[in-house]
């Protein structure tokens, strides 16, 4: 026992002063050293996800490990988002969300976490233009009699967004409040249930980004009548804008982003950053959001202070909107 006694001494003392060390931690310079995993706040197969599997492979590529898409649903995006901020800050759990990150603190007064102090933005990724669509045999053929019938059947309509503080949410609520009605909103976790409803005829019309509806609209499943943008977009050329169709008061582009923990190393940070710029740029990327009816961010967006500006935009903007309508998620 007397000559064990030290050696056990030893091994305790060797592994007390590893963690002292710090042994147990991550090392910033070596980031990243395991799979990455990225939370996406929607079901998979709906648009940000889309976009986040875009994103993925290349991402990886560069960073030179692989990247796991995990979907994690609940409450217009902040279950993922709260789970994100609570996860250790070593770059190992990044969080992708669209312009809900920035309509989170109108709607939900009771938040615990903050968009702006509680993470660190990695980059803006895409601004996907939204489209207005219905189930193909829905009665309007044009927006201008979608605003008709909608007046006028407010009763009967049902609405399908992705849930409180979801982008499609936030369209419905700007047509409500262009036409002049409440209608019955049909939530679901996500738009990618919300579309396979639509197709099935089971809803009358919602809002959502071309990066899920321009197949759809383009082999005929739905009927497509505008894009929310001022912009025409190419991959829809028959569609006109909410402004050229007599709904300029309906204008919204829904914007992507990266996200960590607010306490990450910079230089973890820096190296999300650097296979970000890496991954727009990659040429099939590039023309499969195209494809998609959305293009990537230009290269100086894709920066934590482009990003980071455009956050606190977005929130200045969205409040008093959602405040005014009296919208809760809550």
């Amino acid at each position: 026992m007397t000559r064990r006694t030290p050696l056990a001494a030893l091994a305790v003392l060797a592994v007390t002063s590893l963690a002292a060390c710090g042994g147990g931690d991550a090392d910033p310079a070596a980031y990243p050293e395991d799979d990455i995993t990225i939370v996406v706040p929607f079901a998979a197969g709906g648009p940000t996800d889309t976009v986040t599997r875009l994103i993925a492979e290349p991402m990886a590529e560069e960073l030179g490990q692989q990247i796991v898409v995990q979907n994690v649903e609940g409450a217009g995006g902040t279950v993922a988002a709260g789970q994100v901020a609570d996860e250790d800050p070593d770059g190992y759990q990044v969080l992708m969300h669209h312009i809900g990150m920035s309509t989170a603190p109108a709607l939900y007064p009771d938040l615990e976490y903050s968009p702006l102090e509680d993470f660190k933005t990695i980059g803006l990724v895409t601004e996907v233009p939204m489209t207005i669509v219905a189930r193909k045999d829905f009665e309007p053929e044009t927006l201008e009699e979608l605003v008709t019938y909608v007046g006028e059947n407010a009763d009967t309509v049902t609405l399908a967004n992705a849930g409180v503080g979801a982008a499609s949410q936030l369209c419905g609520l700007l047509i409500e409040e262009a036409v002049g009605v409440d209608l019955t909103e049909v939530p679901y976790d996500g738009t990618g249930p919300a579309l396979t409803d639509l197709v099935g005829g089971q809803v009358d019309f919602m809002c959502d980004q071309t990066t899920n509806t321009t197949g759809q609209i383009l082999s005929g499943d739905i009927k497509g009548y505008a894009v929310t943008t001022p912009e025409p977009v190419e991959a829809l050329p028959d569609l006109p804008t909410t402004a050229e169709a007599g709904l300029p008061e309906v204008e919204v582009s829904v914007w992507h982003g990266l996200y960590v923990p607010a306490d990450t190393p910079d230089e973890v940070v820096e190296k999300l950053t650097d296979a970000l710029a890496v991954a727009l740029t990659d040429q099939n990327v590039i023309d499969q959001m195209a494809d998609l009816g959305t293009t990537p961010v230009a290269e100086d967006q894709a920066t934590p202070d482009a990003h980071t500006a455009k956050l606190e935009e977005q929130i200045d903007s969205w409040t008093p909107i959602i405040e005014e309508a009296g919208v809760t998620g809550e």
